[in-house]
């Protein structure tokens, strides 16, 4: 049985959410067994390029646990999430913290215009099309008092 220690909802892995969304970016990846760090550039970069674009009442940009959809082989292991209380998550993998961020700053304006941020991957910028790891609904969950959201 495998005894990694599993990320839990307590520090370093917690994520309190202070803006109605949340970009994650995952800074556990590791590339060609070497530590790699591209996760924490990504979020200094996403950060500012959210200031930037006057998304920053809108968005929290924070690092995160592993996110599970890496591919170290093709040398750009980050990922990155976006997230909100009754809206699709949306993952995406591959993202090169070197290459500009205009495309994941429109994604960003998109989602947040978006009541359920559920789209079609015709919605997506270009880039993104290709890089799409998953959209998820909105979880409701029901219980014997009602729904949970």
């Amino acid at each position: 049985m495998d005894k990694t220690p599993r990320p839990t909802a307590s520090s370093p892995y917690a994520v309190a959410q202070s803006a109605p969304h949340q970009i994650l970016v995952c800074k556990a990846c590791k590339h060609k067994d070497q530590p790699c760090k591209p996760g924490f550039e990504l979020v200094k970069k996403l950060r500012a390029a959210i200031a930037m674009a006057d998304l920053g009442e809108a968005f929290e940009v924070s690092g995160t646990a592993c996110l599970a959809g890496c591919v170290p082989a093709h040398g750009a292991p980050c990922v990155v999430g976006w997230r909100a209380t009754g809206k699709a998550t949306w993952l995406f993998g591959d993202i090169d913290p070197d290459q500009p961020l205009d495309e994941l700053i429109e994604f960003s304006r998109l989602y947040a215009a978006l009541e359920d941020g559920w789209m079609g991957g015709r919605d997506l910028p270009p880039r993104l099309c290709d890089t799409t790891l998953a959209r998820i609904p909105a979880a409701i969950i029901f219980t014997r008092e009602g729904p949970v959201q």
